[in-house]
């Protein structure tokens, strides 16, 4: 076993720096008999490792390779089956119970007890040893004794000890000069003693001999020592020497320092005297400008401003501490103040007549703009105030309140001289959007049963339109109206001209210029003064660079109002902002109402103006919002633009209303219905206002309500028609809405377009279907009998078989049918078809072609029946299909 030990420990652990400290022969219980061996080992690097290795010789030769290692720390149990017999077996508890059997219990015990001692030196974890011996395991040995219990174990761990080379080599010189070393070993032995002994006398006799040198060198350490006493008395007397000049010197340096002191004193003196002196005289032009500087001209002004300056500067001197306690400083600064108080006031006082003298100057210019759509230019105003800019912000900066009176005197006059100017031009817009030229050429041509309908027009000055407010009237005229056919369809295609006439189109453009050049004169004036309010009162309308801002969309009634919220912005940027605002507010404040009141007279004179407000009101925001969202402008447009879209979406729901109230007369045919018209009109009109307009979105959306509505009201009035046939009325409007959304190519109402041409199809075959069941009705029913029986399960070639279905029967109908019949029958359907169709949609030959299509198919449909069902009866139709082409052609023709 020693030798498989020291083979083990050569081959297997001393190449991996391990070593072999207990080993035991095993091999796996109740399996085929393959021995092994278990081994404890440490590494011989720090921190040392435990572990319990598993060797096995190879299949393939005589040399061992290592299997399995687990570490120590990783042991829960240890098990050794029995504590009081001998038995070879014992199980290590692992992340799994392994079985083993060793080839002799002193292995076993021994390996054991290996563990114990490795667990109790490194470890120290608490390994559970079960039918282990008391006496193996030493559990009851005092700590004192575990001690030397463990040193011992280290002792008989560190017993074996493998040479190195340098040990193994110089080991092999000595033996070689010794040849009877291996054969004697105890003379070898003697020998290395004597050799010993005399190496230790060469070593004594040589410590005796430097006994002498040693005693000399103590005498010249003494001799060094009374030499360095000599050099200190020496260094004593130098030292009192020097004491007395240290003094002088100290006593010149003292006097150096006080005569540095007094001329560092001096020059500071003399610079607080210069720095007062600079910073805190005003020159005696500067003093003049400010007592008695012209404020009328450019020159005077500039002198002010230079002096104005000058005095803030030396008021805002920083002075040094103890600088404020001087007596003609405290008078200076009073007399600074003085200075400041005597300008401000007079600066205000001027200001203030400034403010007054424009406002009388600009009252004189407004007899001049009375008859023109534009508003009076300030600029002049503002470039003459504009000069006194430098001297506001002066004023600003040293008499807070003085500036404030200013900019509430400005807002004052301003106001009232800007709503004058407002006002009178918002009624010049008024006066020329409700001419009467129109409205009496309009309703001259009025018969006197529709003066209810002139008296609710008369009232919205000058209506334009049959979809505005008196629409549900006309339609009750509509109704109320009584004449034949053709009166009836021509009052209402002159009602449809009427709405769409030419005099409507220039009335509408007319409105829409209108409009627009108020918007286009309030912007740049509402623009141009707030300009100059940021200029003249130096308020910052504009966010510093180092401010981010966010635009938060808030959705009020359909408007989308774009409103700026600011962070990281100073306080004082947006205070300023907000002063803006607020001056501009209180200036312009009549702007709102007088728009709102512009916006409510053109939605009353033509609900179809709502769609040019709409559309010229979103550009005009759109374009102050890219400007400066926050604006006054913005702020006032974006509010006037939800009065303007709420209008838009009464408009609409008028529409709707009307279509829900339409009623028909019981006694003339429909035709085309007047709402499906009115779409028609305001489609065109809306596509030629939206085009590339920015509230696309909202046309789109009231074209979805407005089409879902037409066709539902379409549907109910052809339910409820009496004198056209439903699939009539169906087929006829629905064909015009598909013609109307066809040539404006409406892309949101591509899917209504389809389900419009669907609905016409569908009720254009419908109707042609019916209408052909009247000429040849005995053949229908005859030919509907044999397919009928055809389908309760009679063959076809037996129904001739049938009393009803016979030959003589079915030539006895045929002869009812010559030519000359059916060509009457054919005529008598064209009136028919004519009088439920209406000239306008033109629609007769597209009927009377699908009737043919339809004849022609049922002909066949009878041939190919007498084919099957009575083959070789030799009877035919005594008309053909030639026959049916020729009298379709020539009724057509005739009528």
């Amino acid at each position: 076993m020693t030798a498989i030990k020291h083979a083990l420990q050569r081959d297997i652990f001393t190449p991996n720096d391990e070593r072999l400290l207990s080993i035991v022969n095993v091999c796996k219980a109740g399996k085929k008999k393959r021995n092994c061996f278990l081994c404890a080992t440490v590494t011989t690097e720090r921190p040392v490792q435990v572990n319990v290795v598993k060797v096995k010789k190879s299949d393939k030769g005589d040399f061992y390779k290592r299997q399995t290692a687990w570490a120590l720390r990783d042991l829960a149990v240890v098990d050794a089956k029995d504590a009081v017999k001998e038995n070879p077996e014992f199980d290590l508890h692992f992340d799994k119970v392994y079985k083993w059997v060793a080839s002799s219990t002193v292995e076993k015990n021994t390996f054991i007890s290996c563990i114990w001692k490795l667990n109790q030196r490194y470890l120290r974890k608490k390994i559970d040893f079960i039918n282990v011996s008391s006496q193996l395991l030493e559990e009851s040995v005092p700590s004192g004794e575990n001690q030397s219990v463990a040193g011992g174990d280290e002792e008989a761990v560190d017993e074996y000890q493998e040479l190195n080379a340098r040990e193994e080599q110089d080991i092999e010189i000595m033996m070689e000069g010794c040849e009877y070393a291996i054969s004697n070993a105890e003379a070898f032995a003697e020998k290395l003693s004597r050799e010993l002994q005399v190496l230790d006398g060469a070593n004594i006799q040589s410590i005796m001999a430097s006994e002498k040198q040693v005693n000399i060198l103590m005498k010249l350490l003494d001799e060094a020592l009374k030499e360095v006493d000599q050099i200190e008395l020496k260094l004593s007397s130098y030292e009192e020497m020097l004491q007395s000049v240290k003094d002088q010197m100290d006593q010149i340096s003292e006097s150096n320092h006080l005569i540095h002191l007094s001329n560092t004193n001096n020059v500071k003196l003399l610079s607080e005297i210069e720095f007062l002196v600079n910073h805190m005289d005003l020159a005696k032009g500067h003093i003049k400008a400010l007592q008695e500087g012209d404020l009328t001209s450019s020159r005077g002004i500039e002198a002010c401003t230079n002096a104005a300056d000058a005095l803030l500067q030396c008021m805002n001197v920083a002075l040094r501490p103890g600088h404020d306690m001087l007596h003609a400083v405290k008078q200076q600064q009073q007399r600074f103040s003085d200075l400041r108080e005597q300008f401000a006031r007079r600066l205000a006082s001027h200001l203030n007549s400034v403010f007054v003298q424009q406002g009388h100057d600009q009252s004189s210019t407004l007899a001049q703009h009375s008859a023109e759509l534009t508003l009076p230019n300030h600029h002049p105003f503002h470039r003459d105030l504009l000069r006194y800019a430098k001297l506001m912000e002066w004023l600003k900066n040293t008499d807070y309140g003085k500036y404030e009176g200013l900019t509430k005197n400005y807002m004052d006059y301003l106001s009232r001289l800007y709503e004058r100017e407002i006002k009178d031009f918002f009624e010049v817009a008024k006066i020329k959007m409700t001419g009467t030229t129109r409205e009496g050429k309009k309703f001259a041509t009025l018969p006197r049963k529709e003066s209810a309908v002139k008296q609710e027009t008369e009232s919205l000055h000058g209506s334009s339109g049959k979809l505005t407010g008196s629409t549900s009237s006309l339609n009750k005229l509509s109704v109320q109206s009584s004449g034949n056919r053709r009166s009836q369809s021509s009052s209402l295609l002159d009602m449809g001209n009427m709405s769409a006439s030419d005099l409507d189109v220039a009335d509408r453009t007319k409105f829409d210029k209108i409009f627009e050049q108020v918007l286009s004169e309030l912007e740049p004036l509402c623009l141009a003064e707030q300009d100059f309010i940021s200029k003249f009162f130096k308020l910052q309308q504009h966010q510093s660079t180092s401010g981010t801002t966010t635009n938060e969309v808030e959705e009020m009634d359909g408007v989308a109002l774009s409103r700026s919220c600011t962070s990281g912005v100073p306080q004082t940027i947006s205070s300023e902002k907000d002063m803006i605002r607020q001056m501009m507010t209180k200036i312009f404040r009549c702007i709102e109402p007088e728009l709102n009141n512009l916006i409510a007279l053109g939605d009353k004179i033509d609900s179809f103006n709502s769609l040019y407000m709409l559309v010229k009101m979103s550009h005009h925001v759109w374009t102050a919002q890219n400007v400066d969202p926050a604006s006054f402008l913005s702020t006032t447009l974006g509010n006037v633009l939800v009065t303007v879209k709420r209008n838009f979406d009464k408009c609409i729901s008028n529409q709707m209303k009307q279509m829900d109230e339409v009623k028909i007369s019981k006694k003339s045919k429909v035709g085309i219905l007047p709402f499906v018209a009115e779409f028609e009109e305001f489609a065109a009109l809306a596509e030629s206002i939206f085009k590339n307009a920015e509230r696309r979105g909202d046309l789109d959306k009231a074209y979805t309500k407005l089409i879902r509505a037409v066709f539902v009201s379409v549907e109910k009035v052809a339910n409820e028609s009496q004198k056209t046939p439903r699939d009539v009325v169906m087929m006829e409007n629905f064909h015009h809405i598909f013609a109307t959304l066809s040539r404006l190519k409406i892309s949101c109402l591509e899917a209504e377009k389809k389900e419009a041409k669907q609905k016409y199809t569908d009720h254009l075959q419908s109707y042609v279907i019916y209408s052909l069941g009247q000429p040849l009705e005995k053949l229908n029913h005859f030919f509907e009998g044999v397919e009928a029986r055809v389908a309760q399960g009679i063959r076809e070639e037996e129904v001739s078989y049938q009393l009803a279905f016979n030959k003589q029967e079915l030539r006895k109908v045929i002869k009812e049918y010559p030519g000359k019949e059916v060509k009457k029958g054919l005529d008598n359907l064209y009136k028919k078809v004519d009088k439920h169709l209406c000239e306008e949609e033109n629609l007769l030959q597209v009927v009377w072609h699908s009737m043919q299509d339809e004849f022609i198919r049922q002909y066949k449909h009878f041939e190919g029946l007498i084919a099957r069902c009575y083959p070789g009866s030799g009877i035919t139709m005594e008309f053909t299909i030639q026959d049916i082409l020729d009298y379709c052609s020539s009724i057509a023709q005739s009528h």
